[in-house]
């Protein structure tokens, strides 16, 4: 019986590496232009850490998350987002007396146990950026800026930035109990995970997707009326900031992320052409989380976004995505006498930087020729009798059809000028 990969996960084929590749590293690029340094954490961590860092009352961590007991009876966990482990790394290292703001960049896979479908999968991967140690609203319009840039830089023009504040702890906490008062008599109209969410995480209700929840919260209170004066300070001076930077967004009262970390700022990224799963990424300011996984009063702020939906909004606009690199020269040989020779030519070949590949099937001239053309190879060069004897050398354009007879020291100079001529 053939064994299949799991459901909820896929094979990234060498087809479609190249289009990861570009995505990554324009991410890579543009977190270093605004001096974000990476970091890698272990896929997986203590369950613990997730159900103090994420919260049990969300959704990943009560239904989606891949938890275990290893072989020593430790309660082991997936890595369901990236933030929990970044925090846990800066403090478990005491990177928090050092320099301050720490910028962290990741990239890597996430697991959650989801019903797949389009751009969502149960092992997925993130880009994402932390910062910690400043409470700067500037400093969570450069994050938001930078997230919003990285979209630009993809290609994708039709976008959504959303933009809320979902307060402190002190002013959340009024606001959460005129939010209980306004849901509790539609408590029967809601949707079971919104009856179990209303005394625990109320705020999650505001974002259900349900349609009777939709129906049930229509004229709520709005956070903005209950920030505190040290939130909505912080909150217009974000708003500024990102004027002066010309990034455009929409007030969203609804968005309040489906974390228990947050505070004060929260944002998200849509991009409308995406249909159902149009959110790629957000994030915000969580100002408790470090001191929660046992760090000193620090603030943080950061985002992830969904490489996988990322790579769906670029094929949707058009963009132009990249294909995988072609070799650059084949090595065919005409008899099995030759092998020394093909083998000390791809050698010295790659050497020169060039990428170059030869025939381990002992096939035929005429079949390796056929190979080379399925492979995509840009050049063939030729080991016969003839080119043995005089020590010159074929070399074929594939794309042309050109041929020409070169010795060894001519070959970089001719190969660099077929590959390179337009």
């Amino acid at each position: 019986m053939q064994i299949k990969a799991p459901r909820g996960t896929c094979d990234i084929l060498p087809s479609d590496a190249a289009k990861w590749n570009a995505v990554e590293t324009i991410m890579r690029e543009k977190a270093a232009l605004f001096g974000f340094h990476e970091v890698r954490t272990p896929i997986f961590e203590h369950t613990e850490l997730f159900q103090r860092g994420v919260g049990e009352t969300t959704d990943i961590v009560s239904k989606e998350m891949y938890t275990f007991d290893d072989r020593g009876g430790r309660s082991i966990t997936l890595r369901p987002e990236g933030t929990a482990s970044c925090v846990r790394s800066f403090v478990e290292h005491s990177l928090f007396s050092g320099a301050l703001p720490v910028k962290w960049f990741y990239m890597g896979p996430m697991f959650r146990y989801d019903r797949p479908q389009a751009g969502r999968f149960r092992q997925f991967h993130q880009f994402g950026v932390e910062a910690f140690g400043s409470n700067s609203p500037y400093l969570d319009a450069e994050v938001i800026t930078l997230m919003v840039e990285i979209v630009q830089a993809l290609g994708i023009e039709t976008y959504e930035l959303h933009l809320n504040s979902v307060g402190c702890p002190t002013c959340r906490q009024h606001y959460r109990e005129k939010l209980i008062e306004f849901l509790k008599p539609m408590e029967k109209q809601l949707c079971k995970d919104c009856q179990e969410r209303l005394y625990k995480n109320p705020l999650r209700v505001l974002d259900c997707k349900v349609p009777t929840c939709q129906e049930a919260i229509q004229g709520f209170p709005v956070m903005a009326d209950y920030l505190c004066d040290a939130c909505r300070i912080h909150y217009t001076a974000v708003q500024e900031a990102l004027a002066i930077n010309q990034i455009r967004y929409i007030q969203d009262h609804q968005l309040v992320r489906g974390l228990d970390y947050y505070t004060n700022t929260a944002f998200e990224i849509l991009l409308p052409d995406l249909g159902a799963q149009s959110a790629v990424g957000g994030g915000g300011r969580y100002n408790g989380l470090i001191q929660e996984i046992g760090g000193p009063n620090m603030p943080g702020i950061g985002f992830a976004l969904g490489i996988e939906r990322l790579l769906l909004a670029r094929e949707a606009s058009g963009t132009a995505m990249e294909t995988e690199k072609s070799l650059d020269v084949f090595v065919a040989l005409q008899r099995a006498d030759y092998r020394s020779i093909a083998l000390e030519i791809v050698n010295e070949l790659r050497k020169k930087q060039f990428s170059a590949d030869k025939d381990y099937q002992d096939r035929s001239m005429k079949a390796q020729m056929k190979y080379a053309g399925k492979i995509g190879a840009r050049v063939v060069l030729i080991i016969g009798d003839e080119e043995v004897v005089s020590g010159q050398f074929t070399l074929r354009n594939m794309g042309t059809g050109e041929q020409v007879r070169v010795g060894k020291n001519e070959m970089v100079q001719t190969l660099n000028e077929m590959l390179h001529a337009r």
